[in-house]
């Protein structure tokens, strides 16, 4: 659904724009871009730390949990009804903080989900201005982001300004973006198969010669040394 209405929103764009057809467009890989970015790289690394935190401690919280229950479990058969169901009712009440802890921590808008906005927001903020001034710098009417909902089914790489925006944030490659060396056009002739002239297939025509060199060695054989008996 999201690739049908971001198809959408790309025709609408296109048709928003006066003589849409003689505009030039491009796009870019905005996670790519991030990729190239140290401060990106950081803001995962303090999201991993933060994420195999809070696993540790639903891992800790799971142990103790199943301690609970194997000790209920030796001592079902001298409990008193009433002691069984007080035990029940704390195996049941850990069980639901568990599951509400690792949802206030994993779930959707939780401890993790937030914090990854909090880091990536400023990260986000940097790609769109570069990718606001390299469309201006280029007069381009649309930029598409083909790491967005928009499904790209071919991308024409003379339309890819991701390494515009790279250089924009001062992470571009020396060796991008530069017209190729200009020089005579050279053709380049296969080399040909050697052919022994004397040897023919089953089929009546010659087969390829094998070079010397690609012949498997002979093999040599060493005839056993008899002992003779002093």
């Amino acid at each position: 659904m999201k690739n049908i209405s971001g198809l959408w929103l790309a025709l609408l764009l296109l048709l928003a724009v006066p003589s849409a057809q003689a505009q030039k467009f491009g796009w870019v890989d905005s996670e790519f871009i991030m990729g190239k970015m140290p401060e990106y790289a950081k803001a995962q690394t303090e999201l991993n730390a933060l994420s195999d935190t809070w696993q540790k401690e639903i891992e800790a919280q799971k142990k103790d949990l199943d301690k609970l229950y194997r000790t209920y479990q030796a001592e079902e058969v001298v409990l008193t009804e009433a002691m069984k169901k007080k035990r029940q009712d704390e195996i049941l009440k850990k069980e639901q903080d568990i599951k509400a802890y690792q949802n206030k921590q994993f779930g959707y808008e939780g401890q993790l989900f937030k914090k990854r906005q909090e880091l990536n927001k400023p990260v986000q903020d940097k790609v769109f201005e570069a990718c606001e001034k390299v469309a201006k710098k280029k007069s381009l009417a649309v930029l598409f982001d083909k790491s967005g909902d928009l499904t790209m089914l071919y991308t024409n790489p003379a339309h890819d300004y991701t390494e515009f925006v790279l250089e924009e944030l001062g992470l571009g490659a020396e060796d991008r973006n530069q017209p190729g060396p200009k020089g005579p056009l050279k053709t380049v002739v296969p080399p040909k198969t050697p052919v022994d002239p004397n040897f023919e297939s089953d089929s009546g025509t010659p087969e390829p010669a094998i070079s010397p060199a690609t012949k498997a060695p002979a093999t040599k054989t060493t005839r056993p040394v008899k002992k003779t008996s002093k």
